[in-house]
């Protein structure tokens, strides 16, 4: 999740190729892309909405169940820059095949777990997914459609992410509730397998064109506009993951609604978060500063008062409708600022966003979790209140101009 807007820069000044395949293929090409990130953002926030019938599944508590959102995170921080670097001389169709077959056999191994360490095992196989495929996926455009049309491509293979929040999270808590998680696991897996289907007809061999070499990387992070960029960032998704991975408990516990209420509130969310994503990214061009600290602010305020005015169904939608358009302004304000911070190589740029964006989901999940087992469902949403204060706080400690 790696994060709607996470290479758009580096896929926009990535020069488009001519191409003798006609137009339609490279459209249909475009589309199997999107659709394997959608497979992929759905099934990494999947256990959002299931977390509850995974814990009781294996009896084990909601923080631990957590650790579901915490494995690909990791996983997927370390694959990026590595996958990037170590995969210079392979076919980029190749390894996104690759990459879409090893997310259907996470799936499968997920719904057929016997115990949650499998579960665990699965999701070590989704973070490695998530970290390669973005890497490699996301900056295809320019290869796959003509130059004129990168740019409807690349916005194209990017609505994947807020079309998983939208569509894919509230359908598969749908399945998972009326048929139980594991065909949700199930559904995505056969997802899994005809998009890889697709992408071995429609896509064209796809021989690396230039690797990202480690010392590029290296000598990036050591900015201090992308050290910036890194604090606000890692604060931000602390702040939201911290307490979003465990909504669905809260509104379930708390504000006390059932399966099908929880459904439409996250449905809603999602849609709010479309919106969020297009306003952050009109207004992160002209005022990066204020975009980023207005959607930490928003962030806070919904997260802080959630405890309090979430305790009715009426309240808590309010409050999600404004979480949901905060963060969905938060990955086009941290990749802006990433990409001002290396402007030489926006390649690097995306992986650090990649990788931080990622890290910092399991760190949040994980941080959420203890939270959860040793307070409570309602401290939890107020620590993440506090830490999304403390981003605001170290975006107005930075200068004007991001980079």
């Amino acid at each position: 999740m790696p994060r709607s807007s996470t290479t758009t820069s580096a896929a926009e000044r990535t020069p488009a190729r001519p191409t003798p395949r006609s137009a339609l293929l490279g459209w249909l090409a475009v589309a199997s892309v999107t659709a394997g990130l959608f497979a992929i953002v759905t099934v990494e926030i999947l256990p959002i909405g299931l977390l509850p019938e995974i814990g009781h599944s294996f009896r084990v508590t909601d923080g631990t169940a957590g650790l579901t959102m915490t494995m690909p995170g990791f996983l997927a921080a370390l694959s990026a820059p590595l996958v990037t670097t170590a995969t210079a001389r392979v076919d980029r169709r190749v390894m996104l095949c690759a990459f879409m077959a090893l997310l259907a056999v996470a799936n499968f191994l997920a719904a057929v777990a016997p115990a949650y360490w499998l579960v665990l095992v699965s999701r070590v196989l989704v973070g490695v997914t998530i970290g390669g495929f973005w890497s490699i996926g996301a900056g295809l455009a320019g290869r796959l459609v003509p130059r004129e049309s990168v740019g409807r491509a690349t916005a194209v293979i990017f609505a994947a992410v807020p079309l998983g929040s939208v569509l894919g999270v509230p359908v598969g808590t749908f399945v998972g509730d009326a048929a139980g998680w594991r065909t949700a696991f199930v559904a995505l897996g056969v997802l899994s397998v005809a998009v890889w289907l697709v992408m071995l007809v429609v896509i064209p061999p796809l021989p690396p064109e230039e690797a990202l070499r480690g010392s590029v990387l290296r000598d990036a992070s050591r900015g201090a506009g992308t050290r910036w960029a890194l604090l606000v960032t890692v604060l931000v998704v602390l702040a939201h993951f911290g307490a979003y991975t465990y909504v669905t408990p809260f509104l379930r516990q708390v504000t006390d609604v059932g399966p099908g209420t929880v459904t439409v509130v996250l449905l809603v969310y999602g849609a709010a978060g479309i919106a969020g994503n297009f306003m952050g990214g009109a207004v992160v061009v002209r005022r990066p500063r204020a975009a980023f600290a207005g959607a930490a602010g928003l962030i806070a305020v919904a997260t802080l008062l959630l405890p309090v005015l979430g305790t009715r169904p009426g309240g808590a939608v309010l409050l999600l409708v404004v979480w949901g358009v905060a963060y969905g302004a938060v990955p086009v304000c941290s990749q802006t600022w990433f990409a001002a911070a290396v402007p030489h190589a926006p390649e690097a740029a995306s992986v650090l966003f990649t990788a931080s964006f990622q890290a910092t989901i399991s760190l949040g999940a994980l941080a959420g979790g203890v939270v959860v087992d040793g307070a409570s469902l309602s401290a939890v949403m107020a620590l993440g209140g506090l830490t999304a204060v403390l981003a605001v706080a170290a975006v107005g400690l930075r200068g004007r101009r991001p980079g």
